[in-house]
């Protein structure tokens, strides 16, 4: 395979693909958290809740895959394993206490909001330490994703 040549050092290439695995490790445990709400949702509620689960799966599904693939477009391989997701991850994995819809959506939201922060952190050192323009806007648009999810589920949670 042809070195890559995108503007960007070996060194810089090697930490944006280190950060950009713990975005994915955070995006895949998000993913898996959702999907686990999604088949363990009870509650009056439990229709409008699955439904939505599988939307917020489904987009974090998305997620992952295209986090995936920028570690690749920066010549590096991608983290598969589990066990190094959780390594690399600032969510907990938990299990709620109950099964029913302000339960999960708060530690949803509290994921959300946890990947809102970490995004928000990288923004400028990747454009301005790393010379990543391209990745500093696709995290920036991966944390308004991530604010606006949370504002859903924010609202869900207003009684």
């Amino acid at each position: 395979m042809k070195k890559i040549n995108i503007g960007i050092t070996d060194e810089n290439r090697q930490t944006i693909a280190d950060q950009l695995a713990k975005i994915l490790a955070d995006e895949f445990v998000l993913y898996s958290k959702t999907l686990n709400a999604h088949w363990n949702i009870e509650g009056p509620d439990f229709h409008a809740a699955h439904l939505y689960l599988e939307t917020l799966y489904n987009q974090q599904q998305k997620i992952v895959d295209t986090v995936a693939e920028k570690i690749r477009a920066v010549g590096h391989y991608v983290p598969g394993q589990l066990n190094k997701y959780l390594e690399l991850t600032h969510l907990s994995e938990s299990s709620p206490e109950k099964n029913d819809s302000q339960t999960y959506y708060a530690d949803l939201l509290n994921d959300h909001e946890s990947i809102i922060v970490f995004l928000r952190e990288n923004i400028k050192p990747f454009a301005d330490k790393l010379k990543a323009e391209g990745i500093s806007d696709y995290i920036t648009g991966l944390m308004e994703h991530h604010e606006k999810t949370a504002w859903m589920l924010r609202s869900h949670l207003k009684k």
